[in-house]
């Protein structure tokens, strides 16, 4: 195991006592795109090195294919995990943090085991549990960077599925975040309905797709 994994497990277990003995994780994935859903996920991973992933990080700075692998391993290795989404409408509705916000207060309250802690990165809840809010916690927690990979993972292959009901937009590269030809395909083809219609509304799209 590595020295950069061995710390981030001794960050969390730091947080364990006689009353914190299950730690949870929540991170999510997905504010910032055009369209898709806001995805989250809380887990629980075992703190003992005996069952210790390695490479647990940020999503961001773990390649594609090890975040599969590793997305695999942490769901088997995981005391509970849960994933949740809300959909384009619903974040057109209430605003995106709101939707982070409601997709993390699902996940935790889904888990089949009730944490006594959950760490998350910069957000704060309302929920029954205690919770303790990290600065760049996917970077530092072992949980919270558990959960940004599963969430990712699971988010880049709902994308993927869409590329293959809505081709034109390309969504299985820019996993519907605003690049370039993602935008120039809107303007092209208007809005599909998987789109976020308040995210989008500045551009110049074809009448009667909206």
């Amino acid at each position: 195991m590595t020295d950069k994994t061995r710390e981030k497990i001794e960050n969390d277990r730091a947080f364990l006592s006689e009353k914190i003995k299950y730690i949870a994780g929540v991170d999510e994935v997905g504010r910032g795109p055009l369209a898709g859903p806001v995805v989250c996920c809380a887990v629980i991973m075992p703190l003992d090195e005996e069952n210790a992933v390695d490479g647990v990080d940020d999503s961001k700075k773990v390649s594609a294919k090890k975040r599969e692998s590793l997305y695999e391993t942490l769901k088997e290795k995981a005391v509970a995990y849960k994933i949740c989404r809300v959909e384009a409408e619903e974040i057109d509705e209430i605003n995106v943090l709101e939707a982070t916000k409601k997709c993390m207060k699902e996940c935790i309250e889904g888990l089949s085991v009730k944490p006594d802690l959950v760490l998350v990165d910069a957000v704060k809840l309302d929920v029954s549990v205690k919770t303790q809010a990290i600065i760049k916690g996917d970077a530092k927690s072992y949980n919270i960077g558990a959960a940004s990979i599963i969430a990712k993972v699971f988010r880049d292959n709902l994308m993927d599925g869409y590329d293959e009901l809505y081709p034109e937009y390309g969504f299985k590269k820019n996993k519907g975040y605003g690049t370039k030809t993602h935008i120039d395909a809107i303007k092209e083809n208007g809005l599909c309905p998987i789109h976020r219609r308040t995210f989008t509304k500045n551009f110049s799209v074809k009448k009667g797709n909206d």
